[in-house]
Order: structure tokens, then sequence, then C-alpha cells
């Protein structure tokens, strides 16, 4: 067998290898160092790359952003800031057909702001959210499947913990994929509200309404979640001006989230130490496939196959929006059984090769910039598509006694909105290059 078969049939045995629960890092690893070992016919290069990788990947400063803003997300899971984003949005939004759902989309975006995962998004925001839900009357359907679609916004929503692994893949620029990512994320909650509005309104049944909060009491709400701004802007407004790194803006806003943890009430000794616990448990989950990916994608580096598959296509002359929608029906499609991040660290040094020797008509830079908001999006509606999408069972698991059915049912309007939205972005490459243009 040649080595570009070999790089080829590699690519389905991991998905079957992941499909059948092997760990998605530790598939990785095995098939990069037997598939190396087989191209090369060594063990010398194959344990000299392992030792070299191993230093690089746990030493590199540009990784040091990752556990920085996990421990963020830690901090502001425990310090109340959910309940003042959804109580704020509530009242703004609450007495609306479908308010309290609208709201609850509100306060998973405000909390991505700070977060930058979508599973604790979605798990802070489902305790603090449900009960809501169901006391003013939402079906469980819905209730399950639009906090499922809002906790998707805890990485759409910059800080993402998966723009920083693209960037670092793409070699592109963080504070300018941030940026960019902005308003595709406001685009994404205002069509989720609009979509529990219509829904609401299909089925009048399905949600009930609230009493109107007083004009004072809502600017009194309000007031309760400025620090959740003030992080926002001090960290993004930060990198973009230049006056710290991203790994700076990272710190920055771990301090200042944990500070603001420890004023409400929410971070004591036991829960600072399990907030550390629980980031360097992340942080080495992250990191074993980071390292996984990299000996897998070594091996396909030998093999030639994304430079073979890439040039193969730029001969045959397809259109480059007909390659573009194939690899994002691929994304749509790993989403089912693989996580975002897993996606991200298998696929890119393959698909990103092909996608850049096509012509969109943008230049280099901007398209690289594109692409990663394209694939950020589609890889979290992976998250929300049945029948493994990850959120669905963190929503589950929070809700109880809903039947997995149900769940399922009510996200299904959500991943429509998410494929109306991806067209979106693919027509209209301004929104999500406008802001980055305009800074």
């Amino acid at each position: 067998m040649s080595d570009l078969a070999l790089g080829a049939w590699s690519f389905p045995m991991l998905m079957l290898a992941i499909f059948l629960r092997v760990p998605i890092g530790l598939a990785m690893l095995l098939f990069g160092i037997f598939g190396t070992w087989l191209v090369v016919g060594s063990w010398v290069p194959v344990l000299s790359q392992l030792k070299s990788s191993t230093f690089d990947t746990f030493s590199s400063y540009s990784f040091s952003i990752i556990p920085l803003f996990l421990l963020m997300g830690q901090f502001a899971t425990r310090g109340g800031m959910s309940n003042a984003l959804f109580s704020a949005a509530a009242g703004w939004l609450g007495h609306r057909k479908g308010g309290v759902g609208m709201a609850a989309i509100g306060a998973c975006a405000g909390f991505g702001a700070i977060c930058g995962s979508s599973l604790a998004t979605a798990a802070t925001m489902g305790k603090v959210a449900l009960p809501e839900l169901r006391r003013y009357g939402y079906a469980d359907s819905l209730a399950t499947g639009c906090l499922a679609a809002g906790g998707t916004l805890g990485v759409l929503i910059p800080p993402s913990v998966v723009l920083v692994i693209y960037a670092i893949l793409a070699e592109e620029n963080i504070a300018k994929l941030f940026t960019a990512a902005i308003i595709p994320g406001i685009l994404a909650a205002l069509m989720y509200m609009a979509t529990i509005g219509i829904y609401v309104r299909l089925r009048p049944g399905s949600a009930g309404e609230t009493e109107p909060v007083p004009m004072a009491e809502r600017i009194a709400r309000m007031r309760k979640v400025w620090p959740v701004v003030m992080v926002f802007l001090l960290v993004i407004g930060g990198i973009n001006f230049g006056w710290f790194t991203p790994t700076e803006g990272a710190a920055v806003g771990a301090a200042a989230t944990g500070l603001i943890a420890a004023a409400n009430g929410g971070l004591d000794r036991r829960g600072m130490w399990e907030s550390i616990e629980e980031t360097a448990i992340a942080t080495a989950m992250i990191f074993f496939i980071i390292f996984g990916a990299g000996a897998y994608n070594t091996f396909l580096a030998f093999t030639q196959l994304p430079m073979e598959v890439a040039g193969w296509i730029a001969e045959r002359g397809y259109s480059p929006y007909g390659v573009l929608a194939l690899i994002l029906a691929c994304y749509m499609v790993f989403g089912c059984f693989m996580d975002s991040l897993s996606m991200i660290l298998l696929t890119i040094p393959i698909f990103l090769p092909i996608v850049t020797s096509l012509d969109y008509g943008l230049p280099s830079a901007e398209f690289a910039i594109w692409f990663g908001i394209l694939v950020l999006v589609v890889v979290e509606m992976g998250l929300i598509t049945p029948p493994v999408g990850m959120n669905l069972f963190v929503i589950n698991s929070v809700a109880g006694n809903v039947p997995m059915a149900a769940t399922f049912r009510g996200v299904l309007p959500f991943v429509a909105t998410d494929v109306l939205r991806i067209s979106l972005l693919v027509l209209f490459p301004g929104l999500s290059l406008w802001l980055v243009r305009m800074l």
C-alpha cells in the first residue's frame, strides 16, 4: 500500500475507532504513531518526534491561554453572574410571548462573553433558567431545546477556546478572530430569540406569559450585570487595542472574574481549590487531544495526503463554494459523534490547505478568518445535532425526568435556524469581516 493510500484509509478507520468510543486523543495518538512508523519504516524518527512534540505542546506559550480562559469560566460559574444575567434579561423580555425563553437565550449570550465553553454555559444556565421556564408553563421540549441551543453561544461569542485553537493551527491573529465572531454571535442570539417567538405563535400552548416588570426594577437588575460587561470589554477591548496580548488578556479576565466572584460571596477557599482542580482536569484533557492530533497530523504530513487532495481538487476545477459546502456538510456529520475541539484539531490541517487553494474573492488573511468563523458555527451546531449532540445530554441530565426524545424535538427548530445562519454567513462574508475591517 502506498503512503498516500495509507493516509486516505487512516481517516475512515480513525472515525470508526472514535465511533466505537475509543477516547479521541488516544485514537489519534495511536494512529499517528503507528502510521508514521509504517511510512518511515523505523521507530527512531517516531520516538524523536514524540519527544520533541511533547515538550513543544506542553511548554507552548500560545497554549497557556487555554487554562486561563477555562479558569475564567469556572470563576464566572461560581460567582452568581448567571443568575444576574437571567434576571436582567427576564425583566426586559419576560412579558413578551416566549419572553422567558428569549431571556434564557440572552443570558446564555451574556454568560458566553465571560465563559468560553458551550458545555459549561449549557449546564450553568440550565440550572438557573430551567426551573423558571417550567414555572411559567413552557413545554419540556421547548425549554430544553432552547437551553441546549443557547449553550452554543458560550463558544460563538468570544472569548472562545475553540477559536484560540483554530488561530494557533491556522497561524492567524487571535484578536481578529475574536472580533470577527462578535457579529455572528449576536446574530445567533437574535435568530434563536426569533425562533422562540415563531414557535410559541405556531404552538400557543407551549409557553406561558409573565407580568411586565416595572421600569425601576428593570434598571435595578441591569446594574447587577455591569461586572459581566466590564470584564468582556476589558478582555476583548484590551486585546484589540493592544493593551495586552491575548494570553495577558485571558489572565486579566480570569483575575477580574475571580475578584467579582469573591465579592459576590461565591468563591471561598474551597471554591478556589475546586475551580483550579476543574481547570486542571479540563486542560489536561484538551492538551492530550492536542498532543494526539499533533501525532496524527505529522503522519498525514508524511503521507502528503492534504497537499495531494488540495492539488487534485484545484486541477479538477470544482466550484469553490461547492467544495466549501461539502466541507461544512462533513462537519455537520462529524458533530454527531465528536466534540468541537476534536473536530477542529483533526480536520483543519486537512481542510485548510484544500480551501486556501481555491479562489473565494477574498484576500488570504481575510479568507482564513472567514473560514474560521464558518467552521466555528458549524462545529457548534454539532453540539445540538441529534443523536449525539453533547449539549443535548448536558441539558437532559439537568432536566432530570424529561425524555431525550422531547429534547431532540425541541432542538430541531434551532438546528434549522443554524442552517439558515450558516447560509447567510457563507453568502455575506461581510457579516464576519466588517468589524475586523473597521478596527
